[in-house]
């Protein structure tokens, strides 16, 4: 034990690159694993984002060369004389080439990892972080329930204080809804947006708690604009629906929900909301394709006791929270040997 305090005193920190193509979504899978490790060993984390240009952006990733990359990129690589990362964590199909040639022009100085399923010889990396529902295998993946994210204890605890004044005096049970969109595999119309509404609603008003209601940014406006109508029926619920304006309440109500209803289209917000151990209920949505993969993903979220589908009713039950963002950083440091 004092061995290990000891090395962690003297050795300097990590340097942690997160690479991705800018969109929150992809960003927060890579910047999560990156600022757990950051939790368990000093270390500095550095952003890039990158794009390719337009006429490149379809080719196969082993075609691709740096050059092809967009002139708003940021550099991916040190320059020359700069040394190259203790770690890079890269999440998202345009990333991988660049992650490919991290591994081999560092000369293996940099422990690669790569989040979700790259789709690619997965020996080609350090070390690939899969959710569980992507259902690939190997020596150097590691499957976990859901994809990396931000989401912690304390980050939640600090984001509640900017609204305490406006959800702490709100009726309990109080219930976040945090509504998806459309998608490669789902669609939100606006006939299904008001049945869900119709049905959430009744249940929070049997129930008689009270409402905190969130979008994304992929919900149609006709579907936003029919279920904040129905949730905002006269009389009906007290609660906060946010219009996107102002601060991001999303933390707070993570903070403050008693219980969490998730649209099925988000494997995103799903793994976030089972974070907290606060019962979590999946909403319907009208499938466009085969959706196996959130199929799997519930079906993963079950086991753990996190979720069930929403069946109309507020009823509640326990679970530990899922901390698979940390188990990942955990994996990654035993593996470059500074667990």
């Amino acid at each position: 034990m004092l061995d290990r305090a000891f090395r962690r005193f003297v050795t300097r920190p990590l340097s942690i690159q997160v690479v991705s193509d800018g969109r929150i979504g992809m960003e927060n899978q890579a910047l999560g694993l990156a600022e757990a490790v950051q939790r368990l060993t000093p270390a500095d984390i550095t952003v890039k984002r990158i794009r390719w240009k337009p006429a490149f952006d379809k080719l196969p990733s082993a075609l691709k060369a740096p050059w092809m990359l967009d002139a708003s990129s940021d550099a991916p690589f040190p320059a020359p004389g700069e040394p190259w990362p203790d770690l890079w964590i890269a999440t998202g199909r345009a990333t991988l080439p660049l992650s490919l040639m991290a591994k081999r022009r560092s000369g293996g100085r940099t422990f690669v990892v790569q989040t979700q399923d790259p789709r690619w010889r997965t020996g080609d990396f350090d070390l690939v972080v899969a959710p569980r529902h992507d259902g690939i295998e190997g020596p150097n993946v590691l499957s976990i329930t859901g994809s990396p994210h931000r989401v912690t204890p304390e980050r939640v605890a600090e984001g509640a204080k900017a609204f305490a004044e406006r959800l702490e005096a709100l009726p309990r049970p109080r219930v976040a809804v945090l509504v998806g969109g459309k998608s490669r595999t789902h669609d939100l119309p606006a006939g299904h947006a008001a049945s869900l509404a119709f049905s959430v609603g009744d249940a929070i008003d049997d129930a008689k708690g009270s409402m905190m209601v969130t979008y994304s940014r992929r919900t149609p406006e006709v579907a936003k604009d029919v279920f904040t109508f129905e949730m905002n029926a006269p009389g009906h619920l007290p609660g906060l629906i946010w219009d996107g304006t102002g601060p991001n309440p999303y933390f707070a109500f993570l903070h403050y929900a008693d219980h969490i209803l998730v649209t099925e289209d988000s494997a995103n917000m799903a793994a976030e909301a089972a974070s907290t151990g606060k019962p979590v209920h999946i909403l319907p949505m009208v499938a466009t394709k085969p959706a196996d993969k959130f199929a799997r993903l519930h079906a993963d979220l079950r086991d753990r006791g996190a979720a069930r589908p929403f069946d109309g009713t507020l009823d509640g039950w326990t679970y530990d929270p899922l901390a698979e963002t940390d188990r990942a950083a955990r994996e990654v440091l035993k593996r470059m040997g500074r667990d």
